[in-house]
């Protein structure tokens, strides 16, 4: 038995964005958008056998388009159609991947370009049209509403659309958004005749770091509704080899790469740990193995890979510090995590009050005397007694999930 209900979004400026929630919600997600003159009804047998495939699909109208809003200020601008997207994803429990047909391409494109890890898990573009006049776009949207097939002929949207939606200068910034989007990504090309002017692949999908492409042959004018069984292969293909429906396990014995796959789940922060070697240099280290222990008496924990630099340098300290990093120090980050000979000296520091190092720009600064200290397999455990803690509550963390830095998403 199908699951399925309507299901509404909050969009830009709170526009009532309306959708087909269809399937399990624990199964992996699939956004699905469809072009201006189209409608939600397009993509119905796609989303059907999307659910078979145990997948959860969320099948979207755009606004001015079927059953969402039409907005009486009539913002049909480029800008309102993004962050419309980048509202829907950000309403999601999962990250999805987003199969974005025709003109959506360009929204998926610029909802994507500067935080697509934190948004969705991958892309699929269907006949993606390069950037062309108004005129143009009526046409194309007048012919697909004329088209079989699909529920296309009975296309509702509001015609202002077309008056409204400015394309100057959309190209160039499709072309520069595009290489920041390193997300697995599939172009399917082939659903419109090859005459058509607007039906050439846009030179922006080009950039993208991931993308594979494919042309299929015969689709007619739309591959959704003239090859849908192959359209649904196509689809199903890239699903399950990028976002596979089976969990990965580890075993006692088994890869350890998986298990630290499955510990890079839990979300953390990322610190720097500092402190003076005998000698007077300074020397220091990234980690975001770091966690509160005790308020009374205040203990701070830190776990050192026994094979770090400088390990054996913070075996043997008595005054540490924990610098908890926040979003502009990344590139700090990184030379702190790398192999660099004096990490200190292109970074801004001070000595703290009990000695230590610190780095001053940071989100919090905790300043600590060694407690304990605990072998623990390749790493061991130093425990710190907080003897002055310091942040700045004006700044957002740096953060680390899944093996890549993260910044906070809020709703």
């Amino acid at each position: 038995m199908s699951l399925r209900y309507v299901r509404e979004f909050k969009g830009f400026a709170g526009i009532r964005l309306e959708a087909d929630d269809i399937g399990s919600a624990d199964d992996p997600s699939i956004v699905l958008l469809h072009g201006f003159g189209q409608t939600r009804n397009m993509w119905e047998d796609v989303a059907i056998g999307l659910e078979q495939a145990g997948r959860h699909v969320i099948n979207v109208d755009l606004r001015g388009h079927g059953g969402s809003e039409w907005p009486a200020d009539g913002r049909y601008d480029f800008n309102a159609y993004v962050e419309d997207l980048r509202a829907v994803l950000g309403q999601m429990r999962t990250r999805p991947v987003v199969v974005a047909a025709s003109h959506s391409a360009w929204i998926a494109t610029m909802a994507l370009a500067e935080d697509a890890a934190t948004l969705a898990s991958g892309l699929i573009f269907v006949d993606p049209p390069t950037v062309h006049a108004e005129g143009s776009m009526r046409a194309y949207a007048d012919r697909l509403s004329a088209a079989p097939g699909q529920g296309l002929n009975q296309a509702r949207y509001d015609s202002a659309i077309f008056d409204a939606f400015d394309a100057n200068g959309i190209g160039d910034r499709l072309t520069a958004a595009a290489p920041h989007i390193a997300l697995p990504s599939r172009i399917i090309s082939g659903a419109l005749d090859h005459c058509d002017p607007v039906s050439v692949q846009p030179g922006f999908v080009d950039h993208l770091p991931s993308a594979e492409a494919i042309d299929v042959d015969g689709g007619g004018l739309l591959i959704v509704a003239e090859r849908a069984e192959a359209f649904n292969g196509l689809l199903i293909d890239f699903l399950e080899r990028k976002q596979p429906r089976f969990i990965p396990e580890y075993r006692s014995g088994s890869d350890a790469r998986t298990l630290r796959d499955a510990m890079g789940c839990f979300a953390t922060g990322v610190t720097i740990i500092t402190a003076h070697a005998p000698d007077g240099r300074p020397v220091g280290l990234t980690a975001n193995s770091f966690t509160s222990v005790s308020l009374d008496p205040p203990l701070l924990l830190v776990c050192i890979a026994n094979n770090a630099g400088s390990a054996e340098t913070l075996r043997s300290i008595d005054d540490f510090a924990v610098n908890v990093l926040q979003i502009g120090q990344q590139p700090v980050s990184n030379l702190f995590a790398g192999k660099s000979e004096d990490r200190f000296a292109g970074t801004r520091w001070e000595v703290g009050e009990y000695g230590a190092p610190i780095l001053p720009s940071s989100l919090g600064i905790f300043e600590c005397k060694q407690h304990a200290l605990h072998e623990a397999g390749d790493h061991f455990i130093l425990v710190g007694r907080v003897e002055k803690a310091s942040f700045e509550p004006r700044r957002d963390p740096l953060l680390y999930f899944r093996g890549k830095y993260r910044r906070l998403h809020f709703t």
